[in-house]
């Protein structure tokens, strides 16, 4: 009787990459997979049935894979599952993409290999072959905050269009005119849909939305500052500076305050995402707030369903306005998950 080792050896691959095939393992190529399964029936090799229940068998162990762990959004999000994963009796473990398509990868490929029995992953870009490669192969696997447009997986997000739309008829009924976002990538889905929110609810306003107030960031502090450093280098610079995540204004913040500008005197500033410590900047920033934990406690009930055999639906949950003193309103001062 053939074994593994007949079979690696006739692939001319290693017995990992065998059993990497055997087991549905996404990392390995479509020609060793295709020498594998053509070794596997010249040999007439049979895995043995105990061996691959006990691989199979679950671990009780859940891989979140976050965008940014510096970004106190994501911090949060990640308590919250763990917290709920906890009370269904999984641990978690996370791998921190830092924005990095390929360093996200890396922790995918890592968790699968550690067989944990589901992933939740928040996607660095929009489209990863490895992440398709997850979801054809069956691995339980649900997308939060995030998405990538195309992979039939279960999404848990929260929906800014309303929030943004909110914030715009705010602004204007302040008498702000000229109002400028810091998009996010564009490779990313939350960084498209918060920019056509804002360009939506510009236009329903009759607003217009010139290309100079449109600054590009990637979620980071420093692309925030760049960006608003670029607005008030304009001749006629905006009014309103919106950035599309928390880190992004609080790089705007610090851009508007090198120039010996005041908030919201001389130019107003709002977020998407709000976060604990908005409330103690100087102003108190107004934010669009998502309700983290509740997608943080949906998105891990969802992958238990899909591990334990049930089929989930998709969960899209409101984002709100909390307006404060950023923005030049009153403000109400709340937060949307606590």
């Amino acid at each position: 009787m053939a074994s593994i080792k007949d079979v690696a050896a006739e692939a001319g691959v290693s017995v990992a990459t065998v059993s990497r095939v055997l087991n549905s393992h996404p990392s390995v190529s479509v020609e060793a997979r295709t020498r594998v399964l053509a070794a596997v029936e010249a040999l007439g090799y049979r895995p043995n049935a105990v061996a691959r229940s006990l691989r199979t068998a679950q671990t009780r162990t859940l891989g979140l894979v976050i965008s940014d762990v510096l970004n106190p959004y994501f911090t949060e999000l990640a308590r919250f599952v763990e917290e709920e994963a906890r009370a269904l009796g999984y641990s978690v473990i996370i791998g921190n993409a830092d924005e990095r398509p390929e360093l996200q990868d890396h922790h995918i490929r890592t968790l699968i290999d550690r067989r944990i029995d589901g992933l939740l992953v928040s996607p660095a870009d929009g489209g990863s072959p490895l992440m398709r490669d997850v979801a054809l192969s069956g691995t339980p696997m649900v997308f939060v905050d995030r998405w990538i447009p195309g992979i039939d997986v279960p999404v848990v997000r929260a929906d800014g269009t309303g929030a943004v739309k909110d914030l715009v008829a705010h602004l204007h009924g302040l008498g702000h005119r000229r109002l400028a976002i810091i998009a996010g990538p564009a490779a990313t889905t939350t960084g498209n849909e918060r920019v056509e929110a804002f360009r939506e609810a510009m236009r329903g306003l009759g607003l217009a939305l010139p290309d100079a107030y449109i600054g590009q960031g990637d979620f980071q502090a420093a692309s925030g500052r760049r960006a608003t450093e670029r607005f008030l280098a304009l001749a006629e610079p905006p009014e309103v500076v919106f950035a599309a995540d928390n880190l992004m204004a609080l790089g705007a913040l610090d851009a508007i305050r090198a120039r010996g500008l005041r908030v919201p005197d001389d130019i107003a500033l709002a977020a998407f995402d709000d976060i604990p410590w908005f409330v103690h900047t100087d102003p108190p920033i107004t934010a669009i707030a998502q309700p983290t934990a509740d997608l943080a406690r949906a998105a891990v009930r969802a992958l238990a369903d899909l591990i334990e055999g049930r089929t989930p639906q998709s969960v899209t949950l409101p984002a709100r306005l909390v307006v404060r003193r950023s923005s030049g309103g009153a403000a109400t001062n709340q937060r949307s998950d606590r």
